[in-house]
């Protein structure tokens, strides 16, 4: 499956959704964790931890339109063998459920619920994954987040990985490229935080 497919369908699922994101986001809430190795104007080099994320995934055929976005929010509403409710965190991650032609959608646990155990999901087709630590190269963009504000974004951190010697890892799947969404549809174009995230092959050398 090429980029363009995985970008156009992660595109819809905040389209299908629009609503509730923007019901859902509020100021000040907490965002995965993650380390600068190096920065260099929109792009860095980031080491994150282990993540645990609640997660769907919608056929591509469906275009994102079975309301993944509903289930997430059900999941941290309560609809847990807990009956917890979870603070909604940013970013949505998306990708490529490897093995399969489905894409992916992952809330981020917060962090103490993650450290205390996150509840099994009561509700149809959400699971708890978990992201695998690891090294990523970065681009930061702002505007639409969209199959080709996505695909340019991949372009230019894939060159600019060149000039570094930096090696993405080629195992494929949510962990190889990874689009992420931090602002609700209503905050201007300019103000928005979007990025495209590669894993980095693990060979890859340490940077200063």
């Amino acid at each position: 499956m090429n980029s363009t497919i995985v970008y156009a369908a992660a595109a819809s699922f905040f389209a299908a959704n629009i609503f509730a994101w923007n019901f859902l986001i509020p100021e000040g809430y907490e965002t995965a964790e993650y380390r600068v190795v190096e920065s260099e104007g929109r792009f860095e080099v980031r080491e994150y931890p282990e993540l645990m994320l609640a997660a769907t995934t919608t056929q591509l055929d469906e275009q994102g339109r079975d309301g993944s976005f509903m289930k997430l929010f059900r999941y941290i509403s309560g609809a847990n063998e807990s009956r917890q409710k979870i603070s909604m965190t940013t970013p949505v991650f998306m990708g490529k459920q490897e093995g399969t032609s489905a894409v992916e959608m992952g809330f981020v646990m917060p962090k103490e619920v993650a450290s205390s155990g996150v509840p099994k999901p009561t509700g149809e087709k959400v699971e708890i994954r978990k992201r695998s630590a690891g090294r990523f190269a970065v681009i930061r963009f702002s505007g639409q987040l969209n199959s080709k504000t996505a695909q340019d974004a991949e372009k230019k951190l894939r060159e600019w990985m060149k000039t570094k010697e930096l090696v993405a890892d080629e195992t494929g799947g949510a962990s190889g490229v990874e689009s992420a969404g931090y602002d609700a549809p209503f905050t201007p174009g300019f103000l928005r935080r979007n990025e495209v995230l590669i894993r980095l092959n693990q060979t890859t050398p340490e940077t200063p």
